[in-house]
């Protein structure tokens, strides 16, 4: 009877066991899960973080620039506000509105096509334009026509 009750203890030992192993291993499997999970999670976390950096610095710079940008374009307007405060209206009836060189080409340009010898004179016409007809015709025409698509009425 003894060895009947030790090998009845073995069997249900041997069950009890082999459903406490898989207990266990399926409770290790979903804490393994959650810990990759958690793992993932974090190195996306850092990622992001090193994304917001990467992209706050960028916008840092493009700032910085734009701040350049700004001082340059302000230093000229003052550099122009104090040329400009510096005309008098003296200088301005002297300032010419063309360079030098745009006024020579402008006087090159004139006097190529207004050439002083090729000018022919003036004569004075007396007949009208050839493009004048004698008789009025067609539309010009003050004689009435009929109107060929009228309807009666009865």
């Amino acid at each position: 009877m003894n060895v009947v009750l030790g090998l009845g203890l073995f069997i249900v030992g041997a069950i009890i066991g082999f459903f406490a192993s898989k207990m266990l291993s399926s409770s290790a499997q979903e804490t393994q899960k959650l810990a990759a999970k958690a793992s993932q999670s974090e190195s996306e976390l850092a990622q992001y973080k090193l994304d917001v950096a990467e992209h706050l610095e960028s916008s840092a710079k493009l700032l910085e620039q734009m701040n350049n940008t700004c001082q340059t374009a302000m230093s000229q307007m003052a550099q122009s506000t104090q040329l400009l405060q510096q005309a008098t209206p003296e200088n301005i009836e002297n300032m010419p509105f063309f360079s030098k060189e745009t006024q020579e080409q402008l006087a090159q340009t004139v006097n190529l096509r207004h050439k002083k010898d090729l000018r022919q004179n003036d004569e004075t016409v007396s007949e009208p334009p050839l493009d004048y007809s004698g008789a009025p015709s067609g539309l010009f025409d003050d004689k009435k026509h009929s109107v060929t698509n009228s309807t009666s009425t009865s």
